[in-house]
Formats: structure tokens, C-alpha cells, sequence
């Protein structure tokens, strides 16, 4: 099925529907992590998106994608809170109702964000994939659309448009590194680029207390592992069975890095005294990685795509033991 896919097209397609409310986030060389790490880094501020998160891509497109019948019954979802937050703006710009499952481990910084949206909130399920269960079974009963944050077409080609960013932006690259939870970022990501830079290695990163998708391509099917906490709580939580981003993860990107939280840990506190950036755990899964196996990446022009910045002061106090004071 994935070879039927025409990526580069589809992922153009969101990018036309979506460009006008979103933002073409940054991209700058980092010399002091390229210093730091011995590689040539380039870091993708996709923290500056709209919502925080590069989330809001893959929402609006699927909200656009909509017929008017499913947009007037309205939208079901559910979150650890990046994607909440991204449908709840994209359903307010859209004029569409929304009912969001949140589970019990959602970060409170963001849970307190989508209630100011005024969204109708319901907190269930010990995790976000039981959550999800929980939302799809609502959706089931009342007959709207079920928005999964991952595991959707529409969500991953509007994701791919990070791609399209990056090819536009930059002549060369040869690592691209993403995080990775349910895998919609970097299947979307790497969808677009192994069609238009096939040179260039997709890599996804995950910590290593939550690594699904490296246990589930190592065994060739999605596996249950032992999950723990993890700083990158916005990758938290398994995947869901028949998820399309298993095989896409399998088929296009080129390896997958497991991360301890002690590096996520150190690279946010990098992050911080070289860009002066408060970003969150997963946001700096990419910098983890390049600081795990330096010897991979030396001399290699990277892109290290920053998936979000939306932690609680306390929360990055905590972790780094440093202050993070707005200037």
C-alpha cells in the first residue's frame, strides 16, 4: 500500500490547504551544539509553530479534508496534549465541534491551554493509547469522525510538510533526526524526503522507556513492551493496532535510536545555554541522539527537528535544575 502512495504529491496538497494558517518555522545552524556534538547541526524550530508543536500541520489538514457532513456532525479525539492542542485551534478555526479525551498522565500546562480554548474535555484512561480506545469507542456511538493523532493519512502527509519545509530551505542534509511516538512526524517526514532526497538517512528517536516502534520494527510486528516514565511524555504510549505509521516507519525510515532520559535530560539543558530555548523532552530526542553516538554522526550535516516546546517552567526547573527566565 505504501508504494501507491504518491507522497510528494499528497504532502504538496496539505501544504496548499494549510499554509496560510501555519507558520514556515525557522531553521538555523547551531554552532555551538555543532561544536559540542562534532557535526554539522541545523536544528528546525518546529517549537515556534502555532500551538507550540508541530502538531497543528496534520490537524488542520485533516480538518480541511473533512466532508461537510462529517465537519457538521463534528470531531472526536484524544491526546497527551500536543495534538489537543492542535485540534482545538484547528476545530475553532474551523468552525467545528470537538470532543477531546485527555488520559491521566497529560501534562497540566497543557491540559489547562485546551480548556481556556473552551473544548469539551473529558479526562480518561491510564495512557494515551487507552484514551484513544476510549475517544474511538465515543466517536462509534455518536457517529462523528475519530481524528487519531498518528494514525491517519491526512494527519501524516500534513506532518510531511516539515519535509517540504526542509527541502525548500536547505540545499543539503544528510541526517534527518525526528522523534518518535506513534510515528506520524517521521513516516510523514520520511515519506516526502526519500522521494525527493533519497540520499539523505531518516532517522526517528525515541527514549529509551517508551521505544514501541524500535521494539515493534525489531520483532517485524507492533509489540507490547514495559513502559516507564519519560521526560518526552509527548511520545508516551504504544501504538495502536493496524497503526499505517508501523509500516511506514518500517519501509522509509533508514534506523531508529533508543535514548536514555539522562541524555534527553543534558540536551535540554544544552538546548537552553547555547539558544537560550525552553523546549520540551521530545523536543530534544534528535539532540539526545546525536550526543549518544557522536562517532555516527561526525562530520555529517544533521537536522535535528524540534518537535515542541510546550513544558511547564517547573517541570524544565526540575529536570535541568535550571530557570528558564522570558526576556
Amino acid at each position: 500500500m505504501n508504494e501507491a502512495v504518491n507522497f510528494p504529491d499528497k504532502v504538496r496538497e496539505a501544504y496548499g490547504r494549510i499554509h496560510a494558517d501555519i507558520r514556515r518555522t525557522p531553521i538555523e545552524r547551531s554552532e555551538p551544539l555543532s561544536r559540542e556534538t562534532g557535526a554539522n547541526v541545523y536544528i528546525k524550530w518546529e517549537c515556534d509553530q502555532i500551538t507550540g508543536s508541530f502538531k497543528l500541520r496534520g490537524a488542520l489538514n485533516k480538518l480541511r479534508s473533512l466532508s461537510e457532513e462529517d465537519r457538521g456532525r463534528g470531531v472526536v479525539s484524544a491526546s497527551t496534549g500536543n495534538h489537543g492542542l492542535a485540534i482545538s485551534h484547528a476545530a475553532r478555526l474551523e468552525g467545528i465541534g470537538l470532543k477531546l479525551f485527555l488520559p491521566e498522565t497529560v501534562a497540566e500546562v497543557k491540559k489547562k491551554r485546551i480548556e481556556a480554548m473552551g473544548v469539551d474535555v473529558e479526562v480518561r484512561g491510564a495512557s494515551c493509547d487507552k484514551a484513544e480506545m476510549i475517544a474511538r469507542e465515543f466517536a462509534d456511538q455518536t457517529g462523528r469522525v475519530f481524528v487519531s493523532p498518528y494514525n491517519d493519512w491526512d494527519i501524516v502527509f500534513g506532518a510531511g510538510t516539515v519535509g517540504l519545509e526542509l527541502a525548500g530551505d536547505l540545499s543539503r542534509f544528510d541526517d534527518v533526526l525526528v522523534p518518535v511516538g506513534g510515528g506520524g512526524l517521521v513516516a510523514g517526514i520520511a515519506g516526502y524526503l526519500k522521494a525527493v532526497r533519497p540520499e539523505a538517512r531518516m532517522v526517528g528517536v525515541e527514549p529509551e522507556t517508551s521505544a514501541f516502534m524500535a521494539a515493534s520494527v525489531a520483532a517485524g510486528r507492533l509489540v507490547e513492551i514495559d513502559e516507564k516514565e519519560t521526560i518526552a511524555d509527548a511520545v508516551a504510549g504504544g501504538i495502536e493496532p493496524g497503526a499505517i505509521t508501523f509500516p511506514l516507519c518500517r519501509d522509509l525510515v533508514d534506523f531508529l535510536e533508543v535514548v536514555p532520559e539522562s541524555l534527553i535530560a543534558r540536551s535540554l539543558a544544552l538546548v537552553h545555554d547555547h539558544h537560550g530555548r525552553m523546549i520540551e523532552g521530545a523536543g530534544a530526542l534528535a539532540f539526545a541522539a546525536l550526543l549518544h553516538s557522536p562517532a555516527k554522526w561526525a562530520g555529517r550535516t544533521i537536522v535535528a527537528v524540534v518537535s515542541g516546546g510546550n513544558i511547564a517552567p517547573e517541570r524544565f526547573r526540575a529536570v535541568t535544575g535550571l530557570r528558564h527566565d522570558a526576556g
